[in-house]
């Protein structure tokens, strides 16, 4: 594990001058001019970070997290057990929501820079909310169908402007640590609400479901009312944006922005790893390994502790851009050595099997923790700050697309060939990660017009 970042020190200096890029927050240095790295930003006061707007940030994802959390492990079965729909069909028709959602995000981002990502997303996690609350009075595929859509695609398009907010109101030096306290954040709130949500599913009353339901949807209002009311930072308040009336080419320049979108597709397809434990480890372990059901829990109980052990801690050594780079490179090799060991763990006895797939999972965390710190920093340094919306938008879908294709992607490969389908998917993965390298240095190259507040 001594491959991880976590030995570079916070105030690494960027091996070219980050002004030089043009960059978003490139221009923002990681911390003081004297060289002494900034306090860091979740330091605790009681039970919630001393940084004012980060506590509020906090505030809010738990409360939404708690709720996602809680309907997470009961919504498919709500539409199939208690309003009889075909499993097929509610799948299909979640298929459809996603990919209206990626749609949607890069408009949304566009939104965000126009009229604020203070204001497009508090109106995204508000219809988010009302969608939700709708599903308790769906009773055909038709009105699930609606309801889905308009739930899922505005959850999936709020992805960006969340991005954008993040820019906006955390300060450029501290803002990839606060990302991933809140990651640590929503990981503990999911946690939770997935305990309740198991006692409404051994229930299994339409009461039940329909509570749980309307917690979630009310789980919504929070971001939708808190966020308006977070402070913008002050490379915020002083950034020019790009005015409304400006050429096309200017207002929705990510979508021709050929460097950031080689980082954006290369950082989707790292974001593949997500339904490793999601989809492909549990069905995986069932049909192909000797070890026991239950395993599938464990890893997920493995996942969550160290991510939530290890991501702020990596995420302090992953703020600037050569880091970054080296994380992402560093994150495809570790993901390629947890495809070889999940492939081994075929042919072994069940405790065995069980060590390996432990094991597996515990480098795969550490892949997972390197690729997140270096997605969030590449995505924000990458970017142009006078369009910090249509750019996360982009980022942001990408992301959604990744997650979207992973469960075919892994099933195709790893589930139906084994050995060889993991041997695919290591190689992928390893091939990706060294290919941001030079990814990001033709981004570097191209991105002399951008700028903080230019």
């Amino acid at each position: 594990m001594t491959t991880t970042s976590a030995s570079e020190p916070p105030s690494e200096p960027s091996s070219e001058p980050d002004s030089a890029s043009g960059r978003g927050g490139g221009s923002s240095p990681a911390g003081p001019v004297s060289g002494v790295p900034p306090r860091p930003v979740t330091r605790a006061a009681g039970l919630l970070p001393a940084d004012p707007v980060l506590r509020r940030a906090t505030v809010l994802t738990a409360l939404n997290s708690l709720g996602n959390g809680l309907y997470f492990p009961l919504g498919v079965l709500y539409f199939t057990r208690i309003v009889g729909l075909d499993a097929t069909a509610v799948g299909l028709g979640m298929t459809v929501a996603g990919l209206v959602g990626v749609a949607a995000g890069i408009p949304a981002g566009r939104a965000a820079d126009r009229w604020g990502a203070r204001q497009v997303g508090s109106l995204l996690w508000g219809g988010t909310g009302c969608a939700t609350a709708a599903y308790v009075l769906v009773h055909s595929y038709v009105g699930f169908l609606v309801a889905v859509v308009c739930a899922t695609g505005l959850q999936v398009a709020s992805r960006g402007v969340q991005g954008a907010l993040y820019a906006d109101v955390l300060p450029a030096p501290t803002r990839v640590e606060a990302r991933a306290y809140l990651r640590m954040v929503t990981n503990v709130g999911m946690g939770v609400g997935g305990l309740f949500g198991a006692i409404a599913l051994q229930l299994d009353t339409r009461s039940a479901y329909m509570t749980v339901i309307l917690v979630n949807a009310l789980s919504f209002a929070a971001p939708a009312l808190m966020v308006r009311r977070l402070p913008l930072a002050p490379h915020a308040i002083d950034r020019v944006p790009v005015a409304a009336d400006a050429p096309a080419a200017d207002r929705w320049r990510a979508v021709r922005d050929l460097p950031f979108l080689a980082v954006t597709v290369l950082n989707s397809v790292l974001v593949v790893q997500y339904t490793l434990s999601e989809v492909g480890l549990p069905l995986w372990i069932v049909q192909r390994t000797e070890a026991p059901r239950w395993t599938a829990a464990l890893l997920m109980i493995v996942n969550c502790a160290l991510v939530a052990l290890l991501q702020v801690r990596i995420a302090r050594r992953v703020s600037r851009v050569p880091s970054a780079v080296r994380a992402m490179g560093r994150a495809g090799l570790l993901l390629a050595v947890a495809c070889a060991v999940y492939a081994l763990s075929a042919g072994l006895s069940p405790v065995w099997a069980v060590i390996a797939l432990t094991v597996g999972a515990v480098v795969q965390v550490f892949a997972e923790v390197l690729s997140a710190a270096g997605g969030w920093t590449l995505g924000y340094e990458l970017a142009d700050a006078r369009a910090h919306g249509v750019y996360q938008g982009v980022f942001g879908a990408g992301m959604s697309a990744g997650m979207m294709a992973g469960p075919a992607l892994v099933t195709v490969t790893a589930i139906r060939y084994g050995s060889a389908g993991w041997a695919v998917l290591g190689v992928l993965f390893a091939v990706v990660g060294l290919a941001v390298a030079p990814a990001v240095r033709w981004a570097r190259r191209d991105g002399g017009w951008r700028g903080e507040g230019t």
